[in-house]
């Protein structure tokens, strides 16, 4: 598999192929800058004819994290997801189309606190400490749920 063989940190999830973490750093020149991210990556038996499912496990405040989700084809290369869309994501919100109403709200209204708050998320969540705990298992707070990312087609 070519994530494997990328610059992204991947760890296996029981040595299976089809269930792993990915390390993702937000994006330079982006209020996402410096953000670590432990991505959840499961491929189904189908893949690459059916789409895998995406999730980040530490939190992030974005309007609509998943719209990505809507645009692949179930065939999309997982590296072009990590290397492109993502960071196009988290470059170029969409407020008219939140799945966080919150974020999207503030956006809108309020630019500059909503990069505020995304920095403020970044520090507190998007630590490279933060996402180790999760690698360890270590996340007590029940708050720092995965953001289902779903699956990565139409029609589910």
């Amino acid at each position: 598999m070519k994530m494997l063989m990328s610059d992204y940190e991947v760890s296996l999830v029981n040595d299976s192929m089809q269930e792993f973490y990915v390390r993702f750093h937000g994006p330079s020149e982006t209020p996402f800058q410096g953000g670590v991210w432990k991505i959840h990556v499961e491929l189904p038996d189908q893949y690459p004819y059916k789409s895998p499912s995406i999730g980040f496990m530490n939190k992030i405040f974005h309007p609509n994290i998943d719209e990505l989700l809507k645009r692949f084809p179930a065939n999309a290369d997982l590296i072009n997801i990590f290397e492109v869309f993502l960071p196009q994501l988290l470059r170029y919100p969409n407020p008219n189309d939140p799945l966080n109403g919150e974020a999207a709200a503030l956006l809108m209204r309020h630019p500059n606190e909503y990069e505020t708050k995304v920095k403020e998320y970044v520090q507190r969540y998007a630590t490279k400490e933060a996402a180790d705990a999760l690698t360890d298992g270590n996340d007590d707070d029940e708050d720092e749920e995965m953001s289902d990312m779903g699956s990565i087609s139409d029609g589910e």
